[in-house]
């Protein structure tokens, strides 16, 4: 890494030595005191995690060892009905007394009284841990290889249409026609769009080897990823176990679908705010080793990782909180349509009414960009400010072609949903041998776990994305850029 890659910024915007920057600004510039950024949704995610908690609580200690243990089957239309006391039609005999509600059972007569939270229990811990296997191996194979990058993009590329053909079969084959249509049209699609976007893969391949580069000089960051696969597992513990109740529960009408749809969204939430904390974790120590010419610099704060952390978990945590709940459904609508966009010919009413969805999901990028966390890391702003100036910074510097051009958060997400498929197959196939009625439900939740855990490995490369905003100014973040950009391309002919 060249002295041109690692300066600071004047207050002109010039390029000027981190180590005149550093002696100027003094030990306490180093670190600045931050506020605490959108502390209402740090609030409203703490309650979450508090009432949804509870609740995973309470119905997986309802049916653990004895079913219908707090009789919360009376608000889902449960009889108390025991087994084997129907009184004949006639009888003078009075109906005998109800039973404890461990012999209660369903009016649906799918639902068998036998089934407990421990059974299913274990599906869902054997998901947790094929899907922590998966993260953990990503991370070996991304981070401890010199063409991981390599790795990684093939294996997304290739794998993950077959993968969709491949599972959409055995739906089929197991009579989940819903899911077999919906898995053949997801593979479908996917093919389109790596046809779509062919020709920006030897770009995105130099952008991913630059970053796997870049995260074999920081060590650390590999223990920071492994640490909160740990953590999302310890939520994931009480979270199964919860389900595992729900699904053991037998609630008719649909009602185990929309709770697990609810509890699976929490779930979402909940991952993509530690995924974007490892994010802004390694986007401050990215930020730091650029400035200061490398982790080994004179020049670097004392304990940079454990401050850095300290801000993602503090300060900065609000803003993290709020932008994982829109970030992800809005980076992936604005892929759909940029593949949609791509491949409509002369039709111009349909061209106008793409181009009118473009527009709104653009607008909607400038206030929730995945590039607000770069931000979030270096300044410590709210996530609506960091959204808006990184969008303004990418617009003044002319590097928001690149940034389209790039499809490097494309290939995460495709590793991330093949982390879950296989996670989800693996339970689902198992499910379906034990319990057939249950395998699609125990699968679909399951593949949700794979690709919550996946992701959370995965994050910790989006620091590719964080040279564009690693300076305090727009001329020095664009400097650094282009100079990172025509370093890969040199290194990589």
């Amino acid at each position: 890494m060249s002295s041109s890659s690692t300066s600071s910024c004047d207050g002109s915007g010039n390029p000027s030595p981190p180590a005149a920057a550093a002696s100027a600004a003094g030990p306490a510039a180093q670190w600045p005191r931050r506020q605490c950024r959108d502390v209402f949704w740090l609030v409203v995610f703490l309650l979450h995690l508090l009432v949804f908690g509870a609740a995973l609580a309470l119905f997986g200690l309802n049916r653990f060892r004895q079913a219908d243990r707090f009789n919360i089957g009376r608000y889902a239309n449960l009889t108390a009905e025991p087994w084997g006391t129907n009184t004949p039609a006639g009888s003078p005999d009075p109906a005998p007394a109800p039973p404890p509600p461990s012999v209660y059972r369903s009016e649906d007569p799918s639902v068998p009284a036998s089934e407990l939270t421990e059974t299913y229990w274990k599906y869902y811990g054997a998901a947790g841990a094929v899907g922590a296997a998966l993260a953990w191996a990503w991370l070996a194979a991304a981070a401890w290889r010199k063409d991981g990058g390599k790795v990684v993009m093939r294996t997304a590329v290739h794998c993950l249409t077959a993968y969709l053909a491949v599972v959409s079969v055995l739906c089929f084959w197991g009579k989940h026609f819903f899911w077999g249509v919906a898995l053949a049209v997801g593979a479908g699609l996917h093919f389109l769009y790596v046809m779509s976007v062919l020709d920006r893969f030897p770009f995105t391949m130099l952008v991913l080897q630059k970053a796997v580069r870049m995260v074999r000089e920081l060590p650390d960051v590999m223990r920071i990823a492994y640490a909160f696969v740990v953590v999302m597992l310890c939520w994931m513990a009480l979270w199964s176990f919860g389900v595992s109740g729900i699904v053991a529960f037998g609630i008719p009408n649909g009602g185990q679908w929309w709770l697990l749809l609810i509890f699976s969204v929490s779930l979402f939430w909940t991952g993509a705010v530690l995924s974007n904390t490892v994010h802004v974790i390694v986007s401050g120590m990215v930020f730091l080793v650029l400035i200061h010419g490398g982790p080994a610099a004179a020049t670097m704060p004392p304990k940079p990782l454990l401050k850095s952390l300290q801000y993602a978990v503090t300060t900065s945590f609000g803003s993290i909180c709020y932008g994982s709940l829109f970030t992800a459904a809005i980076r992936t609508l604005r892929w759909e349509i940029r593949g949609i966009r791509s491949k409509i010919g002369s039709n111009e009413c349909l061209l106008c009414c793409i181009d009118f969805l473009f527009h709104i999901v653009e607008t909607l990028v400038r206030f929730f960009n995945k590039y607000a966390y770069v931000q979030i890391a270096v300044n410590g702003q709210s996530f609506n400010r960091s959204a808006r100036d990184a969008w303004e910074l990418f617009q003044s510097t002319g590097i928001e072609s690149l940034v389209a051009y790039d499809c490097s958060g494309a290939i995460l997400l495709m590793s991330t949903i093949l982390g879950g498929l296989i996670t989800g197959t693996c339970m689902g196939v198992w499910t379906y041998f034990k319990q057939s009625d249950k395998a699609v439900m125990v699968g679909s939740t399951s593949m949700l776990m794979g690709m919550i855990l996946v992701s959370v490995a995965g994050l910790k490369f989006g620091m590719d994305n964080s040279k564009a905003l690693s300076g305090p100014t727009p001329n020095c973040a664009s400097s650094l850029e282009f100079h990172n950009l025509g370093l890969m391309d040199r290194e990589d002919q």
